[in-house]
């Protein structure tokens, strides 16, 4: 998937919160993240759509708040 932001900075900001939170490995979801310009691209890999579907939530609860702290505190605009 490809979660578009703002700016470059936003991205950044995105990937380097959401990126030290790995997967658990019993789960067997892998998460690949890079960012590209102002697009964080994201990909789950998974054997089973439960696992992956938690998985996915999760990380869209993670994005969501990530996108509320920089649009709180982010003074800086590019």
């Amino acid at each position: 998937m490809t979660v578009p932001f703002q700016t470059a900075r936003h991205a950044e900001i995105a990937y380097d919160s959401l990126r030290v939170d790995p997967e658990p490995k019993r789960g067997g979801t892998k998460r690949r993240m890079e960012v590209e310009g102002a697009l964080l691209k994201v990909k789950f890999t998974c054997a089973e759509a439960k696992t992956l579907r938690v998985s996915v939530n999760s990380f869209f609860d993670l994005l969501h708040l990530v996108n509320e702290t920089i649009e709180k505190f982010d003074e800086r605009k590019e």
